[in-house]
This record gives structure tokens, sequence and C-alpha cells, in this order.
């Protein structure tokens, strides 16, 4: 076995004494060229002395020397794999979060470019529906899509709903309907029908006349046509 000042010293310098010595030999020969023989003198001293060194180790120990520097190497490059497979791992998980944010980013835009279509055909179709409203002015007669055309013209988006299904309930949209037993008319079954004068004097022939009438009823006594909704399902009647 190795006398333990013999390892202290081999541990110090390192195991890889022949290329220490390969390479301080070379830096000898520099130092000779270019003039500088104190500082040659000591560097082959030194050489000198590693390579003794590693001629003093017997064969056996070389072996273990070499070993040991062969697991350094294989540390090293296990060291090396490990942040090399970090780093692609790193880089994945960011190419994965730029691909999601992109897709947040394109949904967030054909979301708000369906919003937009959406706003611009209801606009259109609110155009249209004015246009046609416009257009029925002085008619004898009207069908249930043109009454119901001018009801969206006339009462807000968010209490038509509630509007026409009072309407469908009370009328069936027929601004001419009568109710044989009570004499209600038109649209909204007002009792008697003659209230609706307040609004035109044509409520008996005027589907608009009739809708104008119905909303400011419904605003006033139960403040919208939803409310309006609301007591008549409780009640049968508004």
């Amino acid at each position: 076995m190795l006398e333990g000042k013999r390892v202290s010293r081999i541990s110090v310098r390192g195991f890889a004494v022949a290329s220490a010595t390969a390479v301080t030999t070379v830096g000898a020969v520099v130092g000779v060229a270019s003039g500088n023989p104190q500082s040659s003198s000591d560097t082959l001293e030194t050489a000198a002395s590693d390579a003794t060194l590693l001629a003093e180790i017997p064969l056996g120990q070389q072996a273990q020397v070499a070993s040991l520097t062969e697991q350094a190497d294989a540390q090293a490059a296990a060291a090396d794999s490990a942040a090399r497979k970090a780093a692609e791992e790193s880089a994945r998980l960011q190419a994965a979060e730029n691909a999601k944010e992109k897709k947040a980013a394109a949904e967030a835009k054909a979301k708000a470019e369906r919003k937009a279509e959406e706003k611009r055909k209801a606009e259109r179709a609110s155009r249209e529906a004015a246009r046609d409203v416009a257009n029925m002015g002085g008619k004898s007669s009207y069908t249930v899509a043109e009454v119901q055309a001018l009801a969206r013209s006339i009462i807000p988006a968010g209490q038509f709903q509630c509007f026409s299904t009072i309407v469908q309930k009370e009328s069936t949209w027929n601004y001419k309907a009568v109710n044989p037993s009570s004499g209600a008319y038109g649209l909204m079954q007002a009792l008697p029908g003659s209230k609706m004068s307040s609004v035109g004097a044509d409520w008996r022939t005027n589907p608009a006349t009739q809708i104008k009438w119905g909303l400011k009823y419904m605003n006033e006594r139960y403040g919208s046509p939803c409310e309006a909704w609301t007591f008549w399902q409780g009640n049968n009647w508004y």
C-alpha cells in the first residue's frame, strides 16, 4: 500500500499526473524559447518531480489512478448531459407556454370578431326592420310578421321577448282580436279598447298605435314588460 504522506501528495497534484507532466514540459520549452531561463528551470524541475512521482506509483496503484480519472470524466459527462436535458426541458416548457398564450390570443381575437359581426348583423336587421316599418304606413291590413316587425322596432330589445309572450297569450298577435264576453280589443286586449285612443285615434286599425299603448301601460303599471309578464304568470292577466 502507499504511505499516507505519498497518497496525500498525489491527491493534491491530481490523478492525471501524466497529463500535467506533459503540459509542464511543454511550458518549460516555451519558457526557454521566450528567453526566461529561470522560469524554464523551475518548470523543468516541477516536471521532473511529477514524472518521478508517477514512476514511484506501483503499477496496481496506477491502474486505480486511471480508474478514478475515468470516473471523474464520466461524472463530468453526466453533469453535462443533465445540464443539456435541463436546458432542453426548459426550452420545451417555454415553447408550450408561448403556444398556449398564442392560442388564447387567437381565441380572444376570434371571439371579438364574432361579437363585432353579431353587432353588425343586429344593426343591419334593425335598420331593415325600421325601413320595413316605414313602408307599412297607411296599410289597411297587416300580417302577423309585419305586426311583430313593428313591435321589434318599438319595444326595447331586452324587453321584447316578455312583451311578445304577453301578446301571444292575449291575442296571438291579432291586432283586431275581440273578446266576445268582455269586449277587450286588440293586441293587448285593452278593456275597453278605447283606452288606446290616448296614443292615437287609429287604435282600431293601426297595430303600431296598440303596441305603443301597450308598452306605455306596462311601464307605468308594472315598471317594464318583463315585470308585467311576471305578474301575468301568477295571475293569468295583467
